[in-house]
């Protein structure tokens, strides 16, 4: 920041944005990164909760239970997933993250009775061997999938998208190809690798429906089959994967991670969380199957209880985390300020995930790196964070005087901004109006 009163900052060209040129023309080549979008958004902390007083008593925490536990799959599947709460990890693959990020993923999760999800690249027995409930993604670039690993999971993501980069391929650059992740993926090792943006077998719904179809038939018809979508055209999106036959609909909005894309990508496509799931919800509504035939899982910047209370009581079932994870885990250690320093980062800030160099062993395939993280000690982080979360949000269904997360609805919700009110559709705090509903 410079001393000089006299020097003005360009809103839009600003000191980033200046940074950014200069990068563009010093390597001809778009930024590729991880995390998720950067700049402020509608979300939920534009909402509040409408505690109980009078005209409603709320519930004595230390006597009176509160709910948490989720079913997913009640529609077509023979054996629904049973969750102790309705918090989930999202889908990281195997080759993104380390084996030892992925075992402590599944430690965490079984300890706390949710599910985990595998991610592009196929199933490790580490992630297997310790998560009770394991989701497998079945993703477009098809990498180390195979019959078997389907027969083995709890449940089935087909992925059509994704919130960090809805319309496009992930990427996963050269030096995280190992020899164990190009021998997964069929891969060439070293060489970077860019995963399809749409499944090579389908075009449209009509093709969705029969390749649901197929998983049942390999799967014998036992376990859910999600699909996931990219928050972009959400209600029309929701309403195909209901109609081809989807027992879950995961929905991803623009404030999800990722591992590695285009930051044109992180920054620019998609729409929020916060009205995607409120679009989803009255998607499945109109079909007669929300909270009754068809689950709704919400991710994309979910970070605390709070997150989790609002995006139920806005429609969702559950939801499910990825970035949080990785914090959980360690990622962006204060401790390891100085390893950050020498990579021209800090705690808080490092985003390279797909540069493989992370000290703290989450989202690299080097070896060395790698022995920083203890699986064992990881995992109990990410427990104790899981169970951090299903507190905070059953405080506030308490508060609200509902004995279970899934009693929450829209009407226990005020909105700060006019944008918020707009999109969660619930009443501007101190009013009865909602933009767009009249007065």
């Amino acid at each position: 920041m410079s001393d000089n009163p006299a020097l003005r900052e360009s809103y839009l060209f600003d000191r980033a944005t200046i940074a950014d040129i200069q990068r563009a023309a010093d390597v001809g080549i778009y930024r590729i990164r991880g995390f998720g979008a950067k700049r402020q958004l509608p979300h939920f902390d534009d909402l509040v909760f409408l505690g109980s007083s009078v005209s409603r008593y709320p519930l004595e925490g230390y006597r009176e239970a509160c709910g948490t536990n989720v079913t997913l799959g009640t529609r077509f599947a023979e054996n629904p997933l049973e969750l102790d709460i309705p918090i989930t990890i999202a889908g990281m693959s195997f080759g993104s993250l380390s084996a030892n990020a992925k075992e402590a993923l599944g430690r965490g999760a079984s300890e706390v009775g949710t599910s985990t999800t595998t991610g592009d690249g196929g199933m490790t027995p580490e992630e297997r061997g310790h998560s009770n409930k394991l989701v497998y993604q079945y993703l477009p670039s098809r990498y180390g999938m195979n019959p078997d690993d389907l027969r083995k999971a709890d449940a089935i993501e087909v992925v059509i998208g994704q919130g960090a980069k809805p319309g496009g391929g992930g990427m996963l650059l050269g030096e995280k190809i190992s020899d164990r992740v190009a021998g997964m993926r069929t891969l060439p090792k070293d060489i970077d690798q860019r995963s399809a943006c749409r499944h090579p077998d389908w075009t449209g719904p009509d093709d969705l429906e029969i390749k649901l179809r197929e998983l049942r038939e390999i799967t014998g018809w036992k376990v859910p089959i999600y699909v996931k979508v990219g928050a972009t055209r959400t209600y029309y999106d929701t309403m195909l994967a209901v109609k081809s036959g989807a027992d879950v609909i995961v929905l991803d909005g623009m404030q999800g991670g990722t591992g590695a894309t285009q930051e044109c990508f992180i920054e620019h496509v998609g729409i929020p969380t916060l009205p995607a799931v409120r679009i989803a919800a009255e998607a499945l509504q109109e079909l007669g199957l929300h909270r009754k035939g068809v689950q709704l899982v919400v991710s994309g910047g979910i970070r605390s209880g709070a997150d989790v209370a609002k995006c139920i009581a806005l429609g969702a079932d559950a939801v499910s985390i990825g970035t949080a994870a990785l914090i959980a885990l360690g990622d962006n250690r204060p401790e390891l300020a100085e390893d950050y320093a020498k990579m021209g980062t800090a705690p808080g800030f490092y985003e390279d995930w797909q540069a493989g160099n992370d000290p703290a062993g989450i989202t690299t395939q080097n070896p060395e790196l790698e022995k920083n993280l203890d699986p064992v000690k990881a995992g109990r982080r990410l427990a104790n964070y899981l169970r951090v979360l299903t507190l905070e949000a059953q405080t506030l269904a308490r508060a609200c005087g509902k004995s279970h997360l899934h009693n929450l609805e829209p009407e226990d919700l005020s909105a700060l901004t006019i944008e918020a009110a707009a999109m969660a559709k619930v009443p501007l705090a101190g009013t009865g109006w909602i933009p767009g509903q009249g007065f």
